[in-house]
């Protein structure tokens, strides 16, 4: 068995096991309506997929995150690599960002609607905000992380300073980056269902508020079950992406 191999069959052993163990705690420790085991979700799940219901729900949800993941990532990167560089832009932006990261996307929600309504604008700002300031962190911190050794020998090597930037500093900075981006990402998914329960028509947040009103309790975990799985493969894509396009940056993710 090759590696790629291995590495699948220990994850379905891995989800095997949780479903096991999941059917275990509800049939012989809760024994509660309340806490159905995987069978009568899994059942819902196949009967919502048929319908085209979860594959809506799932697409509205992967949209928003998608949209502001990237305008966050896209403007905490410049960001991040600034304040790490230049000492005059840290003194003026890190306040902003020490600021701003303390309050959490939850606590915008009533801001976001208010500014851009109930429609899909509000959504994707609280994404990208929950974004921009982790990558911004992550950005700074790899800069600062660079060592100096490097940067005097390129110096002495006759590099001036956007070389010593462009080929030392910033492949040194690539995996804080991409680390920020795989933790902002596990945020955005946070951050989307707390958008949906508030206003919202469609995704996974909306399907759960409404599950919640009418005390459909397999829904409920059919859609929590598809919020772990959508993460786990988003985050395993997101790792193949690295390989495939920055694993010289980062070869161990």
């Amino acid at each position: 068995m090759n590696g790629r191999a291995a590495t699948v069959a220990g994850y379905l052993a891995g989800f095997a096991l949780l479903f096991a163990l999941w059917h275990l705690a509800a049939t012989l420790l809760v024994r509660s309506a309340l806490f159905p085991p995987p069978l009568p979700v899994l059942e819902r799940a196949a009967a919502l997929i048929a319908d085209g219901i979860l594959q809506e729900q799932v697409g509205a949800s992967l949209r928003r995150i998608l949209q502001g993941f990237l305008i966050g990532s896209a403007a905490g990167i410049p960001i991040g690599l600034a304040i790490g560089s230049f000492r005059p832009v840290r003194a003026l932006l890190e306040p902003w960002t020490e600021f701003f990261r303390f309050i959490p996307a939850v606590a915008m929600i009533t801001v976001a609607v208010i500014w851009f309504g109930i429609g899909e604008e509000s959504k994707v700002f609280l994404i990208a905000y929950t974004t921009v300031f982790v990558v911004v962190i992550a950005t700074a911190a790899g800069v600062g992380a660079v060592g100096r050794d490097k940067i005097r020998a390129a110096q002495c090597l006759g590099a001036t300073r956007l070389q010593v930037f462009r080929l030392v500093a910033l492949p040194a900075t690539v995996p804080y980056i991409l680390t920020g981006m795989r933790l902002a990402m596990a945020n955005s998914f946070v951050t989307i269902v707390a958008a949906e329960l508030v206003a919202s028509n469609d995704g996974l947040g909306k399907m759960l508020w409404d599950a919640r009103l009418f005390m459909q309790i397999e829904d409920i975990f059919v859609a929590l079950v598809a919020l772990g799985l959508l993460g786990f493969a988003t985050d395993r894509l997101f790792r193949l992406a690295i390989r495939a396009f920055a694993g010289r940056f980062n070869p161990t993710m």
